[in-house]
């Protein structure tokens, strides 16, 4: 064949679109007869049913449409994930840079001891660059996909007339693709030849039943689906990066910019860099007017360039100050600890930054089964025997009624047992199949004890109810032995069809021959005269009677149960030969005039931990959507049990989402709760419009997202839209979204989620490696937990921020009046990096490895653009600092006639010192918390880490004071001013009570998310017995130090 015969790259793409989009079946089917059928296809790919392509072509075809296989992004190493760190964080290179120039200038300005501040800076830099390098290293390792295991896979295609087996990366559109049971379909293809074939697409749409294809209904097979029953020869019409497959792969290539928590603190890192600059330009003009205006006598023997240079070391001096230099170590030893607790509570951090964004979460778009449901069928009610039984799942160990005899029990237990084709592998079977598998020493979810079904989920729902309590843990598997299905004389089986939406099976007993029937409960019924009573008898079906099953099959419906029909006929060799009875004779002649055994009701069940965990979120704020490629009916019943779907809210299938602008969608988006049969490009652009992080924002990147179509004309009016016009609708600022899954279809809104969190057990390993947090136990009240943390980490961020800015305003404000004033500062540099060290790495340990309180999740989060330091917080910052500032300032004036000692002493600096060092320690018991509650000693004994950095902060500064000597040019203190300046730091307490009586409040427009009816207003409680007991004694030892 020659190469012009094939038709073109863009002409194949067109086509194939027209009849390959996702969730679109009866579109598809509509266009694929518009082109002339399979057939039609068949022909414009150059490709025949009986000899496949000419192997000849296959390069060509390779080259012009693609190959089969798509290109990973190579792993980062160690050195690269360090850099990455500096790089893309703008807090560390305002670090860097500060440490740089205060080197400089320090070890010009005293080279004996000017070394310091840089370099603790540049240790702070690099603790923060190694812990997180370091963690994102391990978790890749942890979670690299194996996709490589892929390339190993053969296929068996038809090329030349031959079956050949080649590598799955070599198949090429036109292929002829041969597959079997248990075979994974290696890329998007149109059925030629299917014989019994049955399709798991739960990966991709989220269906949990099996998909029965044929080339009339439904031809059209999509890549990284399961083959699970049947055989099948089908035409390759789309490969690699344009397979279904390949679409999703493309999606999870694509990155977010930046974390909610990284734009606040690069924003706060910017604003304190200004106003540090300002400071120190402000400070430099101070001093040079003082020089050259004022004209004190003590700069009378100093040079112009002297002052100058003096001046300029003390604006340095001030930048490096204002720097909150342990602000990223903060928030990394936060995360970090928080990581290691998450685990605890089935929360696998993959990304230490998802910890804290998942605490101001606004929307949670949920997958459907797997996620909110088990993603497990099961019998949950039924009639049995004319008994009717409202809880039969097998966790409610309930017992088939003894009203029914045993002849009833075993005519409906054989026909569960026969009339099915599906297996159950126990959990002996799959604890056995773990204990073979290798022991790689990476962390693993909990295993999944649950049984596992083999074949059709529906019939594999009811052999799970008769093996369990409910019918004595029935042996379904000797009674299909017994059957003696596939020998001669033996039993025979007409498998389910979902023409018929029914099966038979021929069965022996004895010399008599018996037919059990199971299908669709209103299609059964009507074929059945008789039913079963639970004495064994059969009774007529009167009208009464049949009203009485078609009201029950009706109630099933409502509640979005699946309702399957069992039923039976005797001597049916009297009617027919059981030994070449054909399905089209068992349907005439057979399945009618039957009696009718049982009813029941069989459901993908809720999680039981899922309306309280959906009730939590919706009270802290967070709006919880399903999407899911199910039917809507089921999902609005899902999502009506779940509380997701209220009276007020809308549901919507894919299709109609398509067809939506972008202001359609922003204008239905307050108010849509579930999407069912969607796509996963759907859910992709439903995550895009709500955060905004991968909408196109250049007219090349639009028009790479929508080929094919025109900018100028169509840019409003085509799903996702475009950054600008997004942006403007919502003034820039958009939602933080979580989303949960665990197939493979949910992998590009994972990737495009603020945080994307998957099941751990039944999650797919390409949901697992898209997401930020991986559920450990599958469990929906786990991912409130990560809530409840993310919201602790985020407070605890700004605990230390409150304490840390506080330290920095003083120490800002002294340096500036001291170099103002002409005096010298009265903390060296030696006693600054130990009031950084307390603030920074002493000061994250305490406040970052605080315990969340339940109370978090009343309260809304906080939007995407809300400040790290709030009002209240600002109130506390400015109250304490002035004490501090104030007692700085007293000290440095009234200190040596209180303390007796010569004024700018070794002596007298280590009082203000020591002072000023324990009103640190007292602040630190302030800021844990940020609002107006006080209660500075509140579960203390659930923050032994506090405790431990509280104590060992005392002892240092004890040693520090008494044996630092010439190094730290502190001189050792008496008993009594030991008392007198831990007490001065101590009513750094009765100023945290006075402070927070000032009515400042956070401001409402900070929030974001649902208004919660329980939402947490100012809460004072706590600070009774505090105030009661505490504020006199401190009254008095103030009098005591300063009166008596």
């Amino acid at each position: 064949m020659k190469s012009t015969d094939l038709p073109s790259a863009q002409d194949v793409k067109e086509t194939v679109k027209k009849i390959n989009e996702p969730q679109s079946r009866e579109s598809n089917l509509s266009n694929l007869k518009a082109l002339e059928g399979i057939p039609g296809i068949a022909s414009f790919l150059k490709t025949t049913k009986e000899a496949g392509v000419d192997s000849a072509s296959v390069s060509t075809r390779r080259s012009r449409y693609g190959c089969n296989s798509l290109p990973s992004s190579p792993r980062k190493s160690w050195f690269q994930l360090f850099v990455d760190t500096m790089v893309d964080d703008e807090t560390v290179q305002i670090l860097i840079a500060a440490a740089v120039v205060s080197l400089i200038v320090g070890i010009y300005d005293d080279p004996t001891t000017g070394y310091v501040e840089g370099c603790a800076i540049l240790a702070a830099v690099l603790i923060v660059s190694v812990v997180t390098a370091t963690n994102d290293y391990q978790k890749e390792t942890q979670f690299r996909q194996l996709s490589k295991a892929n390339d190993d896979t053969t296929v068996l295609v038809k090329r030349d007339g031959e079956v050949v087996s080649i590598p799955v990366a070599d198949i090429v559109i036109g292929d002829l693709v041969c597959i079997e049971a248990g075979d994974a379909i290696p890329c998007d293809g149109l059925l030629l030849r299917a014989d019994s074939l049955s399709v798991d697409e739960s990966a991709l749409t989220g269906e949990p039943i099996d998909i029965e294809k044929d080339l009339e209904s439904d031809p059209f097979l999509l890549s990284g689906c399961i083959a699970t029953n049947g055989t099948a020869e089908f035409v390759a019409i789309a490969v690699g990066k344009d397979s279904q497959w390949g679409i999703i792969k493309a999606h999870l290539e694509k990155e977010q910019d930046q974390t909610p928590l990284q734009e606040k603190l690069d924003h706060m890192a910017e604003v304190i860099g200004y106003v540090g600059m300002a400071a120190a330009a402000a400070t430099f003009v101070a001093m040079m007017f003082i020089y050259i205006v004022v004209k004190p006598e003590y700069l009378e023997n100093t040079s112009l360039f002297a002052h100058a240079l003096d001046a300029f070391i003390i604006g340095v001096t001030i930048v490096v100050v204002a720097v909150p230099e342990g602000l990223p170590l903060a928030v990394t030893i936060a995360l970090a600890y928080s990581t290691k607790k998450m685990l605890k509570d089935k929360n696998l951090i993959r990304h230490l930054q998802a910890c804290e964004t998942m605490g101001n979460a606004t929307n949670i778009c949920s997958d459907k089964t797997g996620t909110l449901t088990e993603n497990r069928m099961t019998v949950v009610k039924g009639i049995f025997a004319n008994v009717e039984q409202t809880e039969t799942a097998p966790e409610c160990e309930t017992v088939l009624s003894s009203d029914v005899c045993d002849t009833s029990r075993e005519i409906i237990l054989q026909a569960i047992a026969t009339c099915s084709t599906a297996r159950i592998l126990n959990k002996d079977q799959l604890q056995a199949e773990d204990s073979e598998s290798v022991d790689d020493g990476d962390i693993h979810p909990e295993k999944d004890t649950r049984f596992h079904v083999v074949g059709n989920k529906t019939e594999g729902a009811l052999l799970i109810l008769a093996q369990s309590k409910f019918f004595n843990e029935d042996d379904y598997e000797a009674r299909r032995v017994q059957a003696n299905f596939g020998n001669s004389g033996g039993s025979r089986l007409f498998p389910f069809s979902s023409k018929r939406k029914r099966m038979s099976v021929l069965v022996k007993e004895n010399e008599d021959w018996m037919l059990f029937h199971k299908g669709a409960g209103e299609i059964v019924l009507e074929n059945c005269s008789t039913y079963l009573d639970k004495d064994g008898s059969v009774k007529p079906l009167t009208a009464a009677k049949r009203k009485y099953f078609e009201d029950t099959i009706s109630s099933y419906a409502s509640q979005a149960l699946r309702c399957v029909a069992l039923a039976h006929r005797s001597n049916i060799d009297k009617l027919v030969s059981p030994d070449t009875c054909s399905v089209e004779e068992c349907e005439q002649k057979l399945e009618k005039d039957m009696t009718l055994n049982a009813l029941v009701g069989i459901v993908d069940p809720l999680r039981g931990d899922v309306v309280d965990a959906v009730k939590t979120c919706q009270t802290a704020g967070i709006f919880v959507r399903m999407v899911t490629g199910d039917n809507i009916e089921t999902a609005n019943a899902i999502a009506k049990q779940a509380g997701i779907l209220t009276d007020d809210g809308l549901s919507m299938v894919g299709e109609e989402f398509r067809k939506l602008t972008p202001a359609q969608l922003d204008e239905i988006l307050p108010r849509l709760q579930v999407l069912a049969r969607s796509s996963p490009e759907d859910k992709h652009i439903l995550v895009e419009r709500l955060n905004g992080g991968l909408m196109p924002k250049t007219k090349e990147a639009w028009l790479e997202a929508h080929p094919g179509r025109d900018w100028e004309t169509e840019r409003d009016l085509l799903l996702p839209g475009y950054y600008e016009e997004w942006a403007k609708s919502r003034d820039g600022v958009g939602e933080v979204v979580g989303v949960t899954g665990d197939g493979t279809n949910d992998g590009p809104a994972l990737k495009a989620a603020d945080v994307g969190l998957s099941m751990g057990i039944s999650g797919t390993d390409v949901a697992k490696n898209a997401s930020d947090i991986i559920i450990m136990d599958d469990k929906f009240s786990s991912i409130v937990k990560a809530v409840l943390w993310g919201r602790s980490v985020f407070d605890n961020i700004r605990k230390f921020l409150q304490f840390q800015l506080t330290v920095n305003v003083v120490a800002l404000t002294i340096t500036f009046l001291s170099a103002v004033a002409g005096y010298q500062p009265p903390l060296n540099a030696v006693m600054m990096l130990w009031v950084n060290l307390i603030m920074d790495t002493m000061g994250a340990l305490a406040l970052g490895t605080e315990p969340p309180a339940s109370n978090l999740l009343l309260r809304r989060p906080y939007k995407r653009d809300a400040s790290l330091i709030n009002l209240p917080m600002w109130r506390n910052i400015l109250a304490q600092s002035s004490y501090q500032l104030g007692l700085l300032i007293f000290l440095l004036q009234k200190g040596p006639e209180i303390f007796d000692c010569e004024s700018g002493s070794t002596r007298h600096f280590t009082i203000i010192f020591n002072a000023f060092v324990f009103c640190q320690i007292f602040n630190e018991f302030n800021a844990r918390e940020i609002g107006d509650v006080f209660n500075p000693f509140k579960n203390l004994r659930d923050s032994p880490m506090f405790l431990a950095v509280i104590i060992f902060t005392i002892i240092a500064q004890w040693v520090i004071v008494e044996y630092g000597g010439d190094f730290t040019q502190t001189a050792p203190l008496n008993l009594e001013e030991w008392k007198v300046t831990s007490m001065l730091g101590a009513i750094s307490i009765p100023v945290g009570f006075v402070m927070r009586l000032v009515p400042v409040h956070e401001d409402p427009e900070s929030f974001a998310g649902l208004k919660s009816k329980n939402q947490m207003g100012s809460n004072k409680q706590g600070s009774s017995l505090v105030t009661v007991f505490f504020l006199p004694v401190m009254a008095a030892v103030v009098y005591k130090i300063f009166f008596d």
